[in-house]
């Protein structure tokens, strides 16, 4: 590592909550788990047992929170809960199937799929959320230097956040495909980024019970 004491930085989504499995827009609305995805969480725990975390983080949301609560147990750690990876804030469209939103907001529909802006309905812009996760997870980093943080959020949320981690324009590129839920992602720090901003993905969407 050329010196460097190596950091890293795991970002899971949440287990299946009867949302997902109906393939409903959840955003910011609080929904439990369900039977998959407790076995889920389980699954994800185990695995992260081997990758022995030092910090536990989690978006305050039942979903995420309980995820990180099996892997907490599991690996003997606390969970903190940190508001910064809450979802998306998607507003009137939460809890609505797309054919739905379409039908009602077709206009809006359109912007949304095109990655743009939104106006007038209170959805949170992708730059805004890229921003707010990234930003955290600089900060968990630096104040957790040379150990393994991870973070338990959402699929749009950290999406947009790993987009930004890596330096890439979050309203124009979509070439990192969305989590499925508790599979995670592991980020490091480029270290050759004069900035010290930038991170690099080491490896995307690893299925739960992969160790």
């Amino acid at each position: 590592m050329n010196g460097h004491v190596r950091t890293r930085l795991i970002l899971a989504r949440h287990g299946q909550t009867d949302y997902n499995r109906e393939a409903r827009l959840q955003g910011q609305v609080d929904i439990p788990l369900n039977a998959v995805g407790r076995k889920q969480a389980r699954a994800l725990a185990a695995a992260m047992v081997e990758q022995e975390p030092d910090v536990i983080v989690s978006s305050p949301l039942a979903r995420a929170h309980d995820t990180a609560l099996e892997v907490g147990k599991a690996c003997g750690i606390d969970v903190v809960v940190d508001e910064a990876f809450l979802e998306r804030g998607f507003g009137p469209w939460e809890g609505l199937r797309g054919e739905e939103i379409r039908s009602r907001w077709p206009q809006e529909h359109a912007l949304w799929r095109e990655h743009r802006s939104v106006p007038g309905l209170g959805i949170e812009d992708r730059p805004d959320v890229a921003r707010r996760v990234a930003d955290r997870c600089h900060q968990l980093m630096a104040e957790n230097t040379g150990m393994t943080v991870l973070v338990v959020g959402h699929g749009a949320a950290t999406t947009l956040g790993i987009t930004e981690l890596l330096g890439l324009d979050t309203d124009t590129f979509r070439g990192i495909g969305g989590l499925q839920n508790c599979h995670r992602s592991v980020l490091e720090p480029l270290y050759s980024d004069p900035t010290g901003e930038r991170m690099r993905l080491v490896s995307h969407n690893i299925a739960p019970d992969f160790i």
